[in-house]
């Protein structure tokens, strides 16, 4: 694909494992087609883009336990290093990836930077950290940032944010599901070819946050269950499941946003002891099949709910889509309905929240609404985000 403008996204999410960062090239109405080619462009949707560059800067486990500690109580200088910090490691993630694109700085538009949220209180107000201002100065570049409080501040949630990506991009010929298993999960449902007027969306629950807190508090040494293989030789604990699963959040109808204040450290310990208590022998294996299959059963009970539509298939994306434990279940939870790895027809599902960022800082320099409003709540379409200029007058 030529021409087109040039993008960056920034994601941090709530796994805390790094900063992804993209370089993406749009270009508008392309016929949509489920395809891709050797130089990653694909045509999908309503818009034909090129994704030039894709990188992911883990977090060291110093920025890991600042990052957390003030997610639980810091002081008024804290948080103010931290956002001026956050936005030197965001910069410094923007460098990395243009360097690797090898894409001419003045070719960039604009950054679309989404922050790492530090607090979200679905329908009250959320919060996300980065300073704007230390990106733009860095890179000299506009940098388009905050865009979950304008819906918020219409009605909505400010999530998921991710739907407009998923209609706009990663549409299809018949229904898909986008789901992506990250900290949290959500679910993205997208109509034949992207019409936003059935977009749906919401939040299904954890998604490898709480089984990735599992597993550090049981075996230290290890940040996750790598491919499910601590998961795939245990077995759930089915009381426990049970409890979890008649949370009141996972019966509220949609729209709905979570994150982390709901599943806190405090709830990670709890699904611990809970387990330990029910069934006094089971291993550490027994526990961590257990809060894998909290994922995967609250996702598969969400769609049974709440997804009347006819899905065809469903992409998954996101640390989730890397564990083979969780896949498999999802798979035989939700059959006959398909199940693939977002990567299988698109690109690594670690660069899809990026690539979703950049899009919204297009969508906001071209005057068009970021949100979709049947899928955060919001009273109608709002543009989204905040212009930091990069150039100096």
């Amino acid at each position: 694909m030529n021409g087109g403008d040039a993008y960056i996204g920034l994601m941090s999410g709530t796994s805390l494992d790094g900063i992804s960062a993209c370089v993406v090239r749009f270009h508008d109405n392309a016929a949509p087609t489920d395809q891709r080619d050797s130089e990653q462009t694909l045509e999908a949707g309503r818009l034909e883009f090129a994704l030039l560059a894709f990188e992911v800067t883990a977090y060291n486990s110093e920025q890991r336990d600042h990052l957390l500690a003030a997610m639980k109580s810091a002081t008024a200088q804290e948080y103010c290093k931290l956002a001026f910090d956050m936005g030197g490691w965001l910069a410094d993630a923007a460098a990395a990836v243009l360097m690797e694109a090898g894409v001419p700085r003045d070719e960039i538009r604009a950054i679309g930077s989404h922050g790492q949220t530090m607090w979200h209180e679905p329908l009250h107000s959320t919060w996300q950290i980065g300073e704007s201002a230390v990106i733009a100065e860095r890179l000299g570049i506009d940098v388009i940032s905050d865009f979950r409080v304008r819906d918020v501040a219409a009605g909505g949630h400010g999530a998921p944010l991710v739907p407009i990506a998923d209609a706009l991009l990663f549409a299809s010929s018949g229904w898909r599901a986008l789901q992506n298993i990250g900290g949290i999960g959500n679910v993205g449902v997208v109509p034949p070819n992207g019409q936003l007027e059935g977009v749906r969306a919401f939040d299904t629950g954890p998604g490898c946050g709480v089984l990735d807190a599992v597993v550090r508090m049981l075996r230290p040494e290890l940040r996750f269950d790598r491919d499910g293989k601590l998961a795939a030789a245990g077995t759930p604990v089915e009381e426990v499941l049970e409890e979890l699963l008649a949370h009141p959040y996972f019966a509220a109808a949609p729209p709905k946003s979570t994150g982390r204040e709901l599943f806190t450290p405090e709830y990670v310990a709890q699904l611990v002891r809970a387990c330990r208590l029910t069934r006094p022998d089971c291993t550490d294996e027994d526990i961590i099949a257990t809060a894998t299959a909290l994922t995967v059963r609250s996702i598969a009970d969400s769609y049974r709910r709440f997804m009347p539509e006819p899905i065809e298939e469903v992409l998954v994306s996101g640390g989730g889509s890397k564990n083979v434990a969780m896949m498999d279940l999802l798979a035989d939870a939700i059959a006959p309905i398909r199940v693939r790895r977002f990567d299988e027809v698109f690109f690594d599902g670690e660069a899809k929240e990026a690539v979703a960022f950049a899009l919204m800082a297009k969508l906001f320099l071209d005057g068009r609404p970021g949100n979709v409003p049947s899928a955060t709540g919001a009273l109608g379409p709002r543009i989204l985000g905040k212009l930091t200029p990069g150039r100096s007058v």
